[in-house]
């Protein structure tokens, strides 16, 4: 899976500009705040309808502007994104999405960040977004209970909140602890398969980055499992009410990784715990790769000078067959670490991109 082709308008700094990216490693080079990180934000706004990092689409549209939009050409067909008013349009193939979860898996990109060489060091909701993130990408049947299930959840949080002032609104709460049951199991399962898939193909990779010396195990935690969900819900129910919120559930889940039988969490090293997170992020694309039969694109947002000259080479010796798009404040020392063949170069300076 390959981008060939980016036209975008207003989005960010970046007010207008055409890309045409190579097969292979493309590097976006500038200093900090230039645009960088707004680029590769604009991939991934196309291949999943929303940002990585921005809270509402309002703050994509370029400031003083009303509208943004980013058209991409990739190996399989286009997709474009357009927001104005308020509004979001997306079409795949000029045929217009009603539904987001139906834009999910034509464009397959994993993002990888600084922010995520903390998935082995945080709490347990930057897991839990790396799951549901993950397993979007492979199953649109994830997206559509993933929903449901967060619609079942503000209904029953919000019937908490009313039956603190009328106790009669109790007798509609297994209503939505049916739906929370019904979505969740599908969700359990679904995340189960997904932690086992990644766990195995994490361990030899992390074996090979660890010289042999250490192991990983990682593990699905769940918070409820489908034969106990019914008998939490029941038992958490004062407490819900009193906190007029759901205790228990699928959205409590967590991934636990431990590092030769230790918490790394609790007792990892910092080396340890980006190598964890290193792994993860490569089992992702090996995933992807047995589940969909081809490679994702993989975007690179200044994680590289994260990383250690073990690490770095590594990474980039696993990418030699996918396309990539790196970002980073200086590019002499990527390119004596990358092959020379199908590269291209692109300086980012206030919101202009120029190949050199």
């Amino acid at each position: 899976m390959q981008i060939t082709y980016i036209t975008l308008k207003n989005f960010r700094n970046l007010l207008e500009q055409q890309v045409e990216l190579a097969p292979h490693i493309n590097i976006f080079y500038g200093d900090n705040g230039q645009g960088k990180t707004n680029f590769l934000e604009s991939l991934y706004f196309c291949a999943t309808g929303r940002s990585h990092r921005a809270v509402s689409d309002k703050e994509l549209i370029a400031f003083n502007e009303v509208n943004t939009f980013v058209q991409l050409k990739y190996s399989e067909g286009k997709i474009h994104v357009h927001l104005e008013n308020g509004k979001k349009g997306i079409t795949v193939n000029g045929i217009p999405i009603k539904k987001l979860g139906d834009l999910l898996g034509n464009l397959i990109i994993v993002m990888f960040s600084p922010e995520d060489l903390e998935l082995a060091k945080e709490g347990p909701g930057i897991r839990r977004r790396f799951m549901d993130m993950e397993i979007c990408k492979l199953s649109p049947l994830y997206y559509h209970e993933l929903s449901n299930y967060y619609k079942a959840l503000r209904q029953r949080n919000n019937l908490l909140k009313s039956a603190v002032k009328d106790r009669n609104l109790l007798d509609t709460v297994p209503v939505w602890d049916e739906a929370l049951i019904s979505h969740g199991t599908k969700i359990y399962k679904l995340r189960k398969k997904f932690v086992e898939e990644i766990g195995e193909i994490s361990a030899v990779i992390y074996e090979k980055i660890a010289g042999g010396k250490e192991s990983i195990n990682i593990y699905y935690k769940p918070n409820i499992t489908p034969n106990n969900f019914l008998d939490k819900l029941n038992r958490s129910r004062d407490r819900d009410l009193k906190l007029a919120a759901t205790t228990v559930g699928i959205h409590k889940d967590d991934i636990q990784i431990q590092i030769n039988g230790k918490d790394i969490r609790a007792f990892g090293s910092q080396g340890q715990q980006r190598t964890a997170a290193l792994s993860l992020k490569l089992a992702e694309i090996e995933l992807i790769k047995n589940i969909k039969g081809k490679s994702p694109v993989l975007l690179l947002d200044d994680v590289l000078s994260e990383l250690d000259e073990k690490r770095q080479l590594h990474l980039l010796s696993l990418i030699e067959e996918i396309q990539t798009v790196i970002t980073c404040t200086g590019m002499e020392d990527i390119l004596k670490k990358v092959s020379k063949n199908d590269i291209k170069v692109f300086n980012v300076e206030n919101g202009k991109i120029d190949e050199k």
